[in-house]
């Protein structure tokens, strides 16, 4: 019963992802500008008008989340890691297609905490990259510090996103 319901569970999260997405209205009905802060604009000009250090952060990111598609076949981490990845991109492209969800960074943080979770929830506590020496062990290790690196901005931007878009203003 666990393994059918683990299979469910990706397409669980993009349909709860789209979703939600949907509910948001009034709050983001305003002119943002571009960048890379929880309440702006994350489009072409943005990621064009990062810092060095972002743009290099973002290359690795792709770079660790596409290398998992060599693993994806054998090993479940792999496809909740890629998958996860995949969804965030899936759920903004659906967001901004099916409604007038304005893309804010925060939008992209939230939907990394989303998706990735279940990642790293895995990684965590089954350690592949502590349990043997291979090319898998070494991405997993990366993977790992890669999602715990993008939470560490991840969670600040969705929380300054939801305190926006829940009109509570705590944070925004």
């Amino acid at each position: 019963m666990a393994v059918g319901v683990c299979r469910r569970l990706p397409g669980v999260f993009l349909v709860l992802g789209v979703l939600g997405i949907g509910f948001v209205d009034a709050a983001l009905a305003q002119d943002y500008e571009s960048g890379h802060g929880a309440l702006q604009v994350w489009d072409a000009e943005a990621r064009a008008n990062v810092p060095l250090w972002v743009r290099v952060w973002l290359s690795i990111m792709q770079l660790a989340f596409a290398t998992g598609l060599v693993f994806v076949w054998w090993r479940v981490e792999a496809r909740w890691a890629v998958g996860g990845f995949l969804g965030v991109f899936a759920t903004a492209v659906l967001s901004q297609t099916l409604t007038d969800i304005v893309p804010l960074a925060g939008l992209i943080a939230l939907l990394h905490l989303i998706y990735w979770s279940p990642a790293l929830y895995l990684l965590l506590t089954r350690r592949p990259f502590l349990k043997e020496r291979s090319a898998y062990a070494v991405w997993s290790a990366v993977i790992t510090c890669v999602i715990l690196f993008s939470f560490i901005f991840d969670i600040r931007d969705a929380a300054i996103y939801l305190d926006h878009i829940s009109g509570i203003g705590l944070l925004s």
